[in-house]
Formats: C-alpha cells, structure tokens, sequence
C-alpha cells in the first residue's frame, strides 16, 4: 500500500472533529462510546486511509470499553512505539500507511496471542465481508 500524506487541513476536513484529536493528535475517546459496531462478519479498516486492520474474527469482549482484537490481520499496517505519555509506559499502535493513532496494545489478551489491541472505536471504520 502507498504512503498517505495529508496537510492538517486535509485531515481536519476529512475526519469528524473526534476522530481528529484521536488518530491525528493521539487523543482517546471516552471508554463505552463504540459500542454499536455490527457483530456480522467484516473488516475494521482505519478511518482515515481505509486499509484494512482488523478482522472481526479476532474481536473480543475485554470489559475495557474500547474495541478490543487479539491480532491484527496478516498484511495489516500496524506498527507500534513506545508511547510514555500521560506519566505511563505503554505501547501506542498506530496505521503505517497515514500514521493515525489506533490506540495502544496490552500484554493481558486471550490466546492465542496474549495481545489485546485496544483500539479507539472512532479510529475504526467496519466494513461488512460483502463491502470489504
């Protein structure tokens, strides 16, 4: 996939103003507020350049009140940093294709990984098997 590089003012027209000071100022939507997202077989694909992440074979109920995967899909593009932001040491995960802040990735997720990729809702666009 190619590189998506967009000014501010692109991304600030593209996005809602939410998932602005999520994926592009690495905010964090209040826990429980994507709650919605259809349980149908699908793709989480990142809201702002479209490529693919997750799969919702992989989704899972955490109790964490964010969208919460054991595994990105295969070729997905996401990468991860070391993010010490807020006085904590966590891992950010963020799309490699456009550099969106997703949310971060925890040690404590079920089998078979171990992960749990606690991702914000409004970073995450679902695209029905049908659609994808």
């Amino acid at each position: 996939m190619d590189k998506i590089t967009k000014s501010d003012a692109e991304w600030r027209a593209q996005l809602s103003d939410l998932a602005y000071k999520v994926t592009r100022k690495h905010g964090t939507e209040r826990a429980r507020t994507h709650e919605d997202f259809p349980k149908s077989p699908g793709r989480f694909a990142c809201v702002c350049c479209g490529a693919p992440l997750f799969g919702q074979e992989t989704k899972y109920e955490s109790g964490s009140g964010w969208p919460s995967f054991y595994a990105p899909l295969e070729d997905a593009p996401i990468g991860t940093q070391e993010d010490r932001r807020l006085f904590m040491r966590r891992t950010e995960v963020h799309c490699t294709r456009c550099d969106a802040h997703l949310g971060h990735v925890f040690p404590d997720g079920p089998a078979p990984t171990g992960l749990r990729y606690c991702i914000n809702g409004v970073a995450l666009d679902f695209k029905p098997d049908d659609e994808a």
